[in-house]
Order: C-alpha cells, then structure tokens, then sequence
C-alpha cells in the first residue's frame, strides 16, 4: 500500500493541544498589541496569522510533504505575530523557506532508498547554499546599486524646483510596497538642497519600538546633479539594508520633458545572495520610483 493509498489521518488530542496553545498565545498578544495601542496592528499582525495557524494545527497532514507545510506554514505565522510590521521579513523569506525544508524533506526520503555514499555527497551539497553570511562561508557581492531612470512631462527648470522643495509623505503607489507592506517615511522635515543640508525621514512607530529615521545630507550641487551621502539610519529599514549614496542628475529631453536618474548605492543585510540580492534590487527600485513620486515627478 503507498502513502497515497492510507486512510485520511484524524485530528487527535496533539491536534487540540498544538491548536489551544497557539489561541492563547494569539490572545495574550493581541491583548498586549491593543493596550498599546495599536489596535489596527493587532488585528492584521495578530489575529489573522493566528487564526491561520490554530486552523492549521487542526488539519493533520496526509503525506510527509503535508505535514512539512502544514509545520512550516505554523511556525512563519507564529513568527509574524512577533514580528508585527517587521511580518514583511516573514512574507519575503517565506518562499526560501519552504524550498528548503521540502527540498530537503525530499532529499531525505530519496536517501533512504539510496547508498550512503549518495548521503555522503548529498547532505553537504544541500548545506552549501546556507552557510553564506554565518561566518563559515563569505558573503558574495553585499554592495549593490539600483537606478531608475523616469521622463516626466516637466521643463528641467521646474524638476529642479520640486527637487528643491523636497519630497512629501504619501501612500505608496507601488502595488508590491503596499502588498508587502514595506515601511515608508511618515514624516520628513529639511530644506534645499546645497551642500550640507540635510532631510530627515522618520518612519512610524511599532509596539515593538519607535520606527527610527534616516537622515540624508547633500554632499554636492552641480547645475543639473546633486549627490547625497547618509549620515545616520535608525530606521526600521536598517535591518535590511544600508544606505549609502544616492546620486540625482535630470536633462532636458524637450522643451516640456526631462529625464530623471536617481543612482542608489546600498548594502545588503540580508543573504543568501543568489536569492535576496535580486529580491532587493527589485524592492529598492520600487522605494526609488515611490520617493520620486513623494518629489512630484511621475
């Protein structure tokens, strides 16, 4: 008889357990969130991961792959009730995870019909993609830079102005940002934009702690180029990445139309590389596009 062909598994007493304990864990939280608070928080980053879990624990897996999901998918959940805003780390490791833990759920059940020499090979095999950034095995190329090159339907004189005037806090346009929800300044306080002055981006609280903020100093004014440097980031962002330089040039295309490039130079904080390098590249193009559309320059 295969796996296949077993009976559907029933919930038992573990099932209950697993499920009971995971409600009280949900009510504790969210009871703390709301005193705090933060209602709103407690409802999305606590409430619903946790009804998802209970409802999981409560579904027994039929095959070893299902009961991995059903583990897996528990214990992200559970890690987004404590993450709060920072659930965004959960959503975008998620798919990393569960590739790893069913890649290697496969691997070992193929290794049980297999030599041991085949798991001699393969085990360390498996390990490899993982040792990037622990200390056991570099880091490949943390230093990256995004561009986004947008043509707005403004002179060049008056790209300058909005430059000047600086950006202004709005909802992000981005579908992925708002999805994902990813932080975005709250606040943001500075002015001009010759060199040495400097705009502070304050991002909102958590019940966790305060957002923190970055601040930004023009290091250099050219005619049609300003270069930034980043003097301080305690923003919620910082676990990420770090900011680095920043490089805005624009040039008249026509006499109604001016192409903006904004250059980013970063650090990722986050590996491996092969899988969170081009997802913040993609990330960071999209925080690009929603600051020049803070700056009115769509």
């Amino acid at each position: 008889m295969t796996e296949q062909d077993e009976q559907p598994p029933r919930r038992t007493t573990a099932n209950w357990v697993l499920a009971g304990l995971i409600a009280a864990f949900g009510v504790v939280v969210f009871v703390l969130t709301v005193r705090e608070g933060r209602a709103d928080s407690a409802l999305l980053f606590v409430g619903l991961p946790v009804l998802l879990a209970a409802g999981l624990a409560l579904t027994p897996g039929r095959t070893a792959h299902g009961r991995v999901f059903v583990v897996t998918t528990i214990v992200l959940l559970l890690a987004a009730v404590a993450l709060h805003e920072g659930a965004v780390c959960v959503v975008l490791a998620a798919p990393l995870v569960y590739a790893v833990v069913h890649g290697t759920t496969a691997l070992l059940r193929a290794l049980r019909k297999s030599s041991r020499a085949y798991a001699i090979v393969a085990v360390p095999l498996l390990l490899l993609p993982g040792l990037e950034g622990t200390g056991l095995g570099p880091r490949v190329s943390p230093g990256q830079r995004v561009e986004v090159v947008r043509v707005v339907a403004l002179p060049a004189d008056q790209v300058a102005a909005r430059l000047t005037a600086g950006p202004h806090p709005e909802p992000a346009r981005s579908v992925p940002l708002r999805m994902l929800g990813v932080p975005m300044p709250g606040r943001i306080t500075g002015d001009g934009l010759a060199a040495g002055d400097r705009w502070m981006f304050g991002y909102h609280g958590s019940a966790h702690g305060p957002g923190g903020h970055l601040v930004a100093e023009v290091e250099a004014r050219e005619a049609q180029h300003v270069a930034f440097r980043f003097v301080e980031d305690t923003s919620i962002t910082a676990r990420w990445f770090t900011w680095q330089h920043a490089d805005v040039r624009w040039r008249a295309v026509d006499p109604g139309h001016t192409e903006v490039t904004v250059v980013v130079d970063y650090r990722r904080g986050l590996d491996p590389s092969w899988y969170f390098g081009p997802l913040q590249q993609f990330l960071l193009g999209a925080g690009v596009g929603h600051l020049l559309d803070m700056t009115d320059l769509r």
